[in-house]
């Protein structure tokens, strides 16, 4: 005898047949990967056992993935069909319990079961690690270069050169937004004559650094006569470490 399709039916006879199909499906817990993977299948086209076969089928599919950890835990949806697939095809199996097909039942069933075991996208590729910093020289953080000048010379040596070269080769590669050059003399002749002569050996070094390509807007000139000496010395005394330029580097924002 073919079932009766669902027009009307006592709530109570549905409910008790529900609790039947219930309480005697939940002792099959199958793993998931056992059931045939059906799609595209009208339900409702089937014969009677078929129709059966088919929903008992997808009832215990959808309850062992519910008991399944690792689609309980997955983070997408699989269990979320999975709970939803249970729910319809026991109430389906329950309206065919009292030879009645629920077609409303019937297509959720199949839906969340075909939602169910349809293979969940693969997670997306990790992004790939960001570029490693750039490794600064060491060279970038000496922060003074000195060129040293014969007694009473107001005309550039030839280490101004290499010292110019250093600092122009480096600037964009380590960072450096200017620089500080600063002329000393010694304690050997007049003080006001030796502020001039600090100036000047200054701006000798200076012309040494636009000429190597440094820009003069990031050039600043400072002559310090012999008020500033690297080595202490008594007034008159000559010597060659106070007979010097200083070019100090800035760095960044200073």
């Amino acid at each position: 005898m073919r079932l009766r399709t669902v027009r009307s039916f006592a709530a109570k006879s549905v409910a008790g047949s529900l609790a039947m199909v219930l309480g005697q499906l939940a002792f099959s817990q199958p793993a998931l990967a056992q059931y045939e993977v059906q799609t595209g299948q009208d339900l409702t086209a089937l014969g009677d056992g078929e129709l059966r076969d088919a929903l008992q089928m997808r009832y215990d599919a959808s309850l062992a993935a519910t008991l399944d950890p690792a689609i309980v835990n997955a983070t997408d949806a699989r269990f979320h069909w999975a709970s939803e697939a249970k729910v319809q095809c026991a109430i389906a199996l329950g309206f065919m319990k009292n030879d009645l097909r629920d077609g409303d039942s019937i297509r959720k069933c199949n839906a969340a079961y075909e939602r169910l075991m349809t293979p969940p996208a693969p997670p997306a590729p990790p992004l790939p690690p960001p570029p490693p910093e750039p490794v600064r020289p060491p060279i970038c953080d000496q922060s003074v270069n000195t060129v040293f000048f014969d007694f009473d010379s107001r005309s550039a040596p030839p280490t101004a050169a290499a010292t110019a070269r250093f600092l122009q080769s480096n600037t964009q590669i380590c960072g450096w937004t200017g620089f500080d050059v600063v002329g000393h003399t010694d304690r050997s002749g007049p003080e006001a004559y030796n502020q001039a002569l600090s100036v000047d050996r200054a701006e000798a070094v200076a012309d040494v650094m636009t000429a190597q390509g440094i820009p003069e807007s990031m050039i600043s000139i400072t002559g310090r006569g012999e008020s500033d000496p690297a080595v202490p010395t008594v007034d008159g005394e000559r010597n060659p470490q106070n007979r010097r330029v200083t070019v100090s580097i800035r760095q960044g924002a200073e």
